[in-house]
């Protein structure tokens, strides 16, 4: 049985991305003792890995899905910014980046032995004011030439002006979709589609005791924030998709979980590919859904393809 695929190309849609950028390092190696200062794993390190991750991540996922993606964030002015900015011109990825010498470029850099994690270690800073400001009437040039606008928000401080950016988008008539963070969904408001996890909305509903609770709650916020629909991502119970007078359940589809980190980036990612040629929600939600069920199945922010997103099952 082959998977439903949309009926329009994506390789016509555009879009583009704004958000936090960050770049994630991995260091693999080897475990073979404890060090003798302190009771921790010395990892011999055997190879190292540098990969796109927040907003160029979601990026990076929509470019391998055939469609085109335009790229803003802050970097800093250093070894990390050049590295990054590399990585977006080899994906494929239109660079728009703006510098910022008084910030680090954010990184993560996650440590390995054996293919398991043993620490994260978080180098950030958040954006000057200055720089977002100078760059808000480029932005709204580059709204005005994209399908559906991308707001990837970490918390890092890329988007303080993002009620700005909210308004220019409606104004151009351009769908708008938000991977939210934090509790404070009033700057999300008019969004077209918004898409917390669990964790994410209970930080802003609270938490609910059954489905008719949280269908009430999520509804609640949907309508009170003028939002078209509230996309849940709930992990193993699969998604649920929130609009006026409906609610959709889609069934999780991941074979196997080996590592969280960026499905959400990706389920965004091919949700905003499929809008941005006119598929509709409803239809749109059940291939993100499998989106992020096959880029679980990898090792670290990764990303999935067309030809796995539509292959024969």
């Amino acid at each position: 049985m082959q998977t439903t695929t949309p009926s329009h190309d994506l390789a016509a849609g555009r879009l583009l991305v704004i958000g936090d950028v960050m770049l994630d390092r991995y260091w693999f190696g080897d475990v073979n003792r404890i060090s003798p200062e302190a009771p921790v794993p010395v990892v011999l390190v055997t190879r190292t890995e540098d990969r796109l991750g927040g907003a160029a991540n979601v990026a990076r996922n929509i470019v391998s899905l055939g469609a085109r993606a335009e790229l803003v964030g802050v970097i800093g002015r250093d070894e990390a910014g050049q590295r990054l900015r590399a990585l977006v011109g080899a994906g494929g990825i239109a660079d728009s980046l703006i510098e910022d010498a008084a910030m680090p470029t954010i990184v993560k850099l996650r440590v390995l032995g054996r293919q398991q994690q043993l620490v994260r270690i978080d180098f950030e800073r958040k954006p000057g004011h200055e720089v977002l400001d100078a760059a808000l009437g480029d932005i709204e040039q580059r709204i005005a030439g994209a399908d559906v606008v991308v707001l990837s928000d970490y918390g890092k401080g890329g988007l303080a002006h993002i009620a700005h950016i909210l308004s220019s988008a409606r104004a151009a008539g351009k769908p708008v979709i938000v991977d939210p963070k934090g509790a404070d969904y009033e700057r999300y408001r008019g969004a077209t589609v918004l898409t917390p996890n669990r964790s994410e909305l209970a930080e802003v509903v609270g938490g609910w005791s059954s489905e008719a609770d949280l269908h009430a709650k999520a509804e609640r916020l949907r309508a009170n924030l003028d939002v078209q629909a509230l996309l849940l991502t709930r992990s193993e119970e699969g998604m649920t998709l929130f609009t006026a007078g409906t609610v959709l359940n889609f069934p999780a589809v991941a074979r196997e979980v080996f590592d969280v980190s960026g499905a959400g980036d990706t389920v965004v990612a091919t949700l905003a590919s499929l809008v941005a040629v006119g598929v509709p929600l409803a239809e749109a939600v059940p291939v993100a859904n499998r989106a992020g069920g096959i880029v679980v199945g990898k090792v670290g922010t990764a990303v999935v393809t067309r030809e796995e997103l539509f292959a024969q099952s």
